[in-house]
């Protein structure tokens, strides 16, 4: 284990990795597409705002994936759509919901 930075609040500390997109056989799309980053645990799951006790975080990070995803293959969010299930982009129009159930968002603490 190394010593990273956290993508979050920048501290220097051994991290967790999270998949910025994940549920239901997300995870592995997210490293196929490498949308991950590297969070403290406080960021990642022990704090009131971490990606896994705060919505807004975790929003906030589904929606830089979809960037990030857009970004490297330049995707539009109908594709994006098409690979992940659903739009995270903030007022965006995800055309509905997924067409499978969410299943568990826990995400794999490595």
């Amino acid at each position: 284990m190394e010593m990273k930075q956290c993508f979050l609040c920048g501290k220097w500390c051994y991290t967790e990795k999270h998949h910025l997109i994940y549920g239901m056989g997300l995870r592995k799309l997210s490293d196929q597409y490498q949308l991950t980053v590297d969070l403290c645990p406080e960021c990642h799951r022990t704090g009131p705002l971490s990606v896994h006790n705060n919505k807004q975080t975790s929003d906030a990070l589904r929606a830089y994936g979809q960037k990030m995803w857009m970004e490297k293959t330049g995707g539009t969010v109908e594709d994006f759509i098409r690979v992940f299930g659903k739009n995270y982009l903030p007022g965006g129009d995800d055309n509905g919901k997924r067409d499978y159930p969410a299943g568990d968002d826990t995400c794999d603490v490595r």
